[in-house]
């Protein structure tokens, strides 16, 4: 396979801090792979670097001869006076060349761009709104190589999923740095890890990332031994969550069984609940009756909710849908035009909201967490100021800089700090993993398995929604609140029906059904969704048996060599027993997804 784009030993540093250091890898047609680490790690300087943007200090970056490249960074800006239209259809001369291609038309609808209405100045456009638009644009051309900088901010889940549906579809290669860990298994067939001015690659998505991690991690048993613990206790919730959360992870079974043997399940929740109805009783928050009010639509409609001590609950709906509006109403910072709000004797509230205006910019970051309290106590853990920070990201050295240098994404990790030591019994996050990296998201999971309150989330990424709640509402535009049993799937499919129910009425009435019977493009009994995730599964076992038939061989011209040496042909047979067991698995697996294809 040709690589579209090299790197060679590239260096790049900013002031003193290097973070490219020596860095060789290359994209080939097709890949897909996701790019993670700590933020400030380097992952943004890694796709500059890569689209030609930024240029590095030292080694060399080519391109495949007329390669054609899309880039997306945080850092992309629109023409000065353009319009929705002129930036994404820029290729189009007329609405009606555009509005015949069914490609283009699924982007224009997928990223809402056309309730952004396409004659709209972009002067006038929020910033997650100038971010879609600028993926729009990236997407509708034909394209090699699309680079995208955290595309699943600012989109609703419903918007992540089409996003990963898109870009399983198209056949160009991707390079995506992204913290959404359901968007990195369901896209990414490789794992790039920058840490440290380095590279490291990992065959498969954010599963098999967690376990390669997971498994250095234990072998080294030393310096990684926090890391270790953390990793090792979210492959567990991975391996023992239902089956939606996660793509089949591709090493093998034992070996993951054996790292998590000995691993408790995340949280307790029999004891958490008991714990928080020691705290606040019986009342937490209620809304009665209550009709807010929105511009000209209603987001509620007389809707009645009641969250008791140790729910756990993410709010989920499509952008616009009110899910801050709601969370405002349950802070009691929004009063109800109708109805009113119920809120427990004991509460302790505290509200994460997605604006960053209530940090003091003249102290410094410990001092800000200490004007709050100097220790904190969740659940059996009792943690002190810096001990809090440190485990979301400021180490000991950065807890002395000043609030005001700190970037978005720190900022947002000193607000969450801030609200954890408050001690609350209520907490409502409203999109807690904006600007977050993936070590950070881990480390806040962790924390709230052992907190003891009443949790509600808003959030787009599934990944964080499944994980720390158990159970999910949902807006749909009907004025109710409406409990989802079947969680994040069940909000999907329903929104899939009440989409379709218009369209196939619109069809109905416009076209005769001679064309009706047309059969399907997906394998009969097979679901779309079910045959996509059936084509992506025999993609990614055709994979891994070209990986296992190279090992078995190296493996065979091993012990070939090995002839005169008995302790190493010991080794080596071992080693080729596991390689033939892993093969017949794979092949087994292979056979079984082709008969369902078929």
């Amino acid at each position: 396979m040709a690589n579209l784009v090299n790197l060679e030993s590239v260096d790049k540093s900013y002031g003193e801090r290097m973070l490219l250091d020596g860095v060789s890898l290359g994209v080939g047609e097709g890949e897909r792979i996701g790019v993670v680490g700590l933020n400030g790690g380097g992952k943004t300087t890694l796709l500059e670097v890569l689209a030609g943007i930024t240029t590095p200090d030292s080694g060399r970056v080519s391109h495949a001869r007329g390669v054609r490249l899309g880039v997306v960074t945080q850092r992309t800006e629109l023409p000065e006076g353009s319009t929705v239209g002129g930036v994404v259809l820029a290729d189009y001369d007329a609405e009606h060349e555009w509005a015949s291609d069914a490609r283009v038309r699924s982007i224009v609808e997928g990223l809402g761009i056309a309730a952004l209405g396409l004659g709209t100045p972009t002067g006038t456009l929020s910033g997650g709104e100038r971010r879609r638009v600028a993926l729009a644009a990236a997407l509708v051309a034909e394209l090699d190589l699309v680079v995208l900088d955290e595309p699943t901010n600012h989109l609703d889940i419903e918007g992540v999923r089409w996003l990963a549906e898109h870009l399983i579809a198209r056949r160009s290669a991707l390079v995506v740095v992204t913290h959404d860990r359901w968007f990195l298994d369901t896209v990414c067939g490789r794992t790039w890890e920058v840490a440290d001015g380095r590279v490291e690659q990992y065959e498969g998505g954010y599963a098999d990332w967690v376990f390669a991690r997971a498994e250095r991690a234990r072998l080294a048993a030393t310096a990684e031994e926090k890391r270790r613990n953390l990793a090792r206790k979210e492959l567990a919730w991975l391996q023992r969550g239902a089956k939606a959360r996660t793509s089949k992870p591709r090493y093998r079974v034992e070996a993951a069984e054996a790292l998590i043997s000995d691993v408790p399940d995340p949280r307790d929740s029999v004891e958490l609940l008991a714990f928080a109805k020691r705290r606040l009783g019986k009342t937490v928050l209620e809304l009665e009756d209550v009709s807010p009010v929105a511009g000209e639509r209603t987001l509620l409609d007389h809707a009645t909710w009641r969250i008791g001590p140790g729910d756990r609950v993410g709010i989920v709906g499509v952008n616009g849908s009110g899910k801050t509006t709601l969370l405002r109403l349950l802070a009691g910072e929004a009063d109800p035009v109708t109805g009113r709000r119920v809120e427990g004797k004991t509460v302790r509230l505290a509200h994460l909201r997605q604006e960053l205006d209530d940090l003091p910019g003249d102290l410094r970051v410990l001092q800000a967490v200490e004007k709050v309290a100097s220790r904190v106590s969740l659940g059996k853990q009792e943690l002190s100021a810096s001990q809090l920070a440190e485990r979301l990201g400021f180490g000991r050295a950065r807890q002395w800089t000043p609030v005001a240098d700190l970037s978005g994404g720190e900022r947002r990790r000193l607000q969450l700090v801030r609200l954890l030591m408050s001690e609350p019994n209520v907490l409502l996050l409203d999109e807690p993993t904006n600007d977050l990296d993936i070590d950070t998201l881990q480390q806040l999971e962790d924390l709230l398995d052992s907190w003891a309150g009443t949790l509600v989330v808003v959030s787009h990424d599934r990944y964080l929604v499944e994980r720390v709640c158990d159970s999910v509402v949902a807006l749909f535009g009907d004025g109710r609140i409406t409990h989802l049993p079947g969680g994040i799937d069940e909000y999907l499919s329903t929104r899939d029906r009440l989409e379709a129910a218009p369209r196939a009425s619109r069809a109905s009435q416009a076209e005769p059904r001679a064309e009706r019977g047309a059969a399907p493009a997906t394998a009969p009994g097979l679901s779309a969704a079910q045959w996509r995730a059936a084509t992506k599964e025999l993609g990614k076992l055709e994979r891994r048996l070209d990986v296992v038939h190279t090992r078995e061989n190296e493996l065979h011209e091993a012990l070939a060599e090995a002839a005169t040496d008995p302790d190493r042909l010991q080794r080596l047979n071992a080693d080729l027993k596991a390689v033939l067991a892993e093969k017949d698995e794979l092949e087994q697996r292979w056979l079984e997804t082709s008969e369902a294809l078929e």
